[in-house]
């Protein structure tokens, strides 16, 4: 009787094994990390090969579950990234990229020990963009800012559905006069990338302003942003 083949799997494609100029980390020393690809920073994050799949291999196959979109894979939650089922990829690796991901937008919107200061519409967009602009679902966030328009405190004060959220001004009030704050500016994201204010937006913006001024805190503005663009209702006349 002839014997049955084992099954072996196929040798892995093992870093170790690469050229040294090729292997991610040496690399990233050597030449810097912007000559790796998205790919080969996934890779150095996700640290070491499985027992069937090398990790380069984990990087490309979870890139391409975000549709090669970085954008994509920054909205994924932990659940939603071991939903995939990948092999080798776990709570803990999953733990890893969603950390290294809300540090990028931390970085982009400027969230260090250095108090930021908002006298200009298109950073302020950009910092609120880099906070809001890839959720998958409305939320609303609010910016404190002292006499200098320098950032006291900020905090997303509502999370809702795809197309709306619900918002208290009271909440607002309540929490602007506990920073002490001189003026304030409020913002929410459209997960459609639909920029055009509701109807509901500008009575909500109306029933801010009014309260704001009844407690001598001036509403700056408020703004609607996506991932690509912005829409500002004191640049649009609408304050």
């Amino acid at each position: 009787m002839q014997a049955s083949a084992l099954l072996i799997p196929p040798k892995l494609s093992l870093i170790k094994n690469w050229a040294k100029d090729d292997r991610p980390r040496e690399k990233l020393i050597l030449k810097g990390p912007d000559a790796l690809s998205d790919s080969e920073l996934l890779c150095i994050l996700l640290g070491r090969n499985t027992p069937r799949k090398g990790v380069m291999d984990l990087a490309r196959d979870i890139l391409h579950s975000s549709q090669e979109s970085l954008q994509t894979l920054g909205k994924y939650t932990v659940k939603d990234l071991t939903k995939l089922k990948l092999e080798g990829f776990g709570k803990a690796k999953a733990c890893a990229v969603v950390a290294a991901l809300e540090l990028g937008r931390r970085r982009q919107a400027g969230l260090s020990s250095e108090k930021p200061v908002f006298k200009d519409t298109r950073v302020t967009a950009r910092y609120f963009q880099s906070l809001l602009a890839e959720k998958p679902q409305e939320e609303f966030a609010i910016l404190y800012l002292d006499q200098a328009n320098g950032l006291l405190h900020h905090e997303i004060i509502s999370k809702g559905g795809i197309t709306a959220t619900y918002v208290d001004p009271r909440l607002i009030f309540k929490n602007a006069l506990r920073e002490g704050a001189v003026s304030i500016i409020v913002c929410h994201n459209h997960p459609s990338g639909n920029l055009r204010p509701s109807q509901a937006d500008k009575a909500l913006t109306h029933r801010i302003k009014e309260g704001a001024n009844y407690l001598d805190i001036k509403l700056l503005d408020h703004i609607i942003v996506s991932p690509s663009d912005y829409f500002s209702f004191a640049a649009e006349g609408l304050l």
